[in-house]
């Protein structure tokens, strides 16, 4: 473990040399905001040679990526090292580490979130996560979730701490607390809440019909993560009708995203996507133009191909005006401001 993390001090050491630039490219603009899986147990060249490009911003690691924490340091070297050749700001590297159910690597957390109990616990969990996974080059972790399960048949089991939006309320911020004071980012999930949910988003295209009063008591534990300074949010891929009447996914609401959690909520840091192949925003061919246009930062592919497609997309939409350069700067410098941090 001692040499895996210098390996992963020396790339953090390096990769924090990579300038960001006061006046990206276009092209590195929507760059910025593609987070990508890796198809294989390690980047591809033509994977590395985007990233040189300056066409990935992110790189999320899944099961397939992490049999070893060798490999893991291996891949991230690779990754940081292709970034910084490129001249580009380094990478933001995910997982998803939640504990229980949802744990990419064998480390902390040891509890699942449904079994911690106590802030105290919580902020222990969370600090022991953080430092692993910055010890291996992890930046990101893509926890805590913070929603309320209606009841224990929830398909949510026990990612979720509690079902009670006040001890979510406590245990979630204290959880982000001890992962951030590790330097490691910490996500709310999945805003505004799939507690109510009878399926999950990641198979089925889900419209809640919640009431305004339902959803709004579950808004606790993200306005206290919020509060509390989390640094990234994740929106749900589900539509809510009473916070938005057209059913549109959360991803690609701007009564969501700009109106409720932007300005509502008043959360300025980086607002990343779900998984965008799930059925609700795969099933909107302009859905990565339109989070992208309302204020969602970081848009997340399971795989290479579709993460590729996005770029293409979401960059032809760019240089046509349909997506707002403005936008794209407003994204780039929530993002870099991150990336600062995390340095």
């Amino acid at each position: 473990m001692i040499r895996i993390a210098a390996v992963a001090a020396l790339v953090l050491a390096v990769s924090a040399q990579a300038g960001t630039g006061s006046t990206p490219s276009l092209e590195r603009l929507v760059g910025q905001k593609i987070m990508t899986g890796i198809d294989g147990a390690a980047p591809s060249a033509q994977l590395l040679a985007r990233v040189k490009r300056g066409e990935v911003g992110g790189v999320i690691l899944f099961g397939r990526n992490t049999t070893s924490t060798a490999q893991v340091a291996s891949t991230i070297a690779e990754l940081q090292a292709a970034a910084k050749a490129g001249g580009n700001p380094p990478l933001l590297i995910a997982t998803d580490q939640e504990g229980g159910l949802v744990k990419r690597l064998p480390g902390p957390p040891d509890l699942a979130p449904a079994d911690i109990g106590s802030a105290a616990k919580a902020r222990a969990e969370g600090s022991a996560t953080g430092a692993y996974l910055r010890s291996l080059g992890i930046d990101v972790d893509l926890a805590p979730v913070l929603d309320t399960p209606y009841g224990p048949a929830s398909w949510l089991g026990t990612r979720a701490f509690s079902r009670d939006p006040k001890v979510n309320a406590s245990l979630g911020p204290a959880f982000v607390a001890g992962l951030q004071s590790a330097n490691v980012a910490a996500t709310a999930k999945h805003f505004p809440g799939l507690g109510t949910a009878r399926a999950t988003t990641d198979t089925s295209d889900v419209v809640l019909a919640t009431s305004k009063q339902g959803l709004d008591a579950r808004l606790l534990p993200f306005r206290a993560a919020i509060d509390g300074g989390v640094d990234l949010v994740m929106v749900s891929n589900a539509g809510y009708t009473a916070l938005d009447p057209t059913g549109a996914p959360a991803v690609i609401s701007r009564p969501i995203v700009a109106g409720l959690l932007r300005n509502v909520l008043g959360f300025h840091g980086v607002v990343i996507s779900d998984a965008m192949e799930a059925p609700g925003p795969s099933s909107r061919p302009a859905a990565p133009l339109t989070a992208s246009a309302i204020g969602v930062d970081v848009l997340l592919y399971s795989s290479e191909a579709a993460s590729e497609a996005a770029y293409a997309k979401l960059l032809a939409a760019a240089r046509s005006g349909f997506v707002p350069r403005s936008a794209l700067a407003d994204s780039w410098s929530r993002i870099q401001a991150l990336k600062r941090k995390l340095r």
